[in-house]
């Protein structure tokens, strides 16, 4: 293999790792943005959560209220 054909091929090399590169990075990116949607949807359960233990606690009190003392 001469010096031309050692270069050429380094340069197929490098356009493919460019090439990978980009792919990467995009991928990244993408990833980057449903990490952002999934971290909200994470955080509006937790508030969904959270709302539907403060209505049983409401009516855990109530049920308590109208049952009277327990003895």
């Amino acid at each position: 293999m001469n010096i031309d054909q050692r270069l050429e091929a380094l340069a197929e090399r490098h356009e493919a790792l460019t090439q990978t590169v980009e792919l990467i990075a995009v991928m990244q990116r993408d990833n980057e943005k449903r990490m952002v949607s999934l971290t909200a949807a994470v955080q509006m359960d937790a508030e969904n959560i959270r709302a539907l233990a403060r209505i049983a606690e409401i009516h855990e009190r109530r049920l308590t209220d109208i049952e009277g003392p327990q003895q």
